[in-house]
């Protein structure tokens, strides 16, 4: 009876954790915070960080925060807002916030991939460059090492 019982809190866990994945796909731009996540499903902030990385690999603010740079991605492709408005536009509330973690996936700052890709993806249909410059977390940009002498 356990093992059923079991199953059925997994199932029903999987479901809340998708509402969670759904709602950041969703509301990236808005303020969200792991704690309110947690509230619309009914859950403790801790215990949704721990599920959430278990069912997806990563924290729900490494979700949102790469769905943000995503967005990021497609806006500064199209050249025609600043870094500090795209910024804005996809819900990051400090400039320098974004700009580290746009370096750390992407491995450029947005104001270089901004300079490349708006030239690069000329011609290309926004599905296709949208597929191609999904970032990745396996593809972050390594850590730099402090040399030593």
């Amino acid at each position: 009876m356990t093992n059923k019982t079991d199953s059925a809190q997994y199932l029903r866990d999987l479901a809340r954790l998708r509402r969670v994945r759904d709602r950041i796909d969703r509301e990236y731009a808005q303020p969200l915070d792991v704690e309110s996540l947690a509230r619309g499903v009914h859950m403790s902030a801790g215990h949704l960080s721990r599920q959430f990385r278990l069912a997806y690999g990563e924290s729900p603010y490494s979700y949102l925060m790469t769905r943000r740079i995503e967005r990021a991605m497609a806006l500064l492709r199209r050249g025609d807002l600043s870094v500090t408005e795209v910024c804005f536009e996809v819900g990051c509330a400090s400039l320098g916030t974004f700009t580290t973690r746009f370096t750390e996936l992407v491995g450029m700052s947005p104001g270089t991939y901004r300079r490349q890709e708006s030239q690069a993806a000329l011609g290309i249909p926004s599905c296709m460059a949208k597929q191609v410059t999904r970032p990745v977390r396996n593809r972050e940009a390594p850590p730099t090492e402090p040399e030593i002498d």
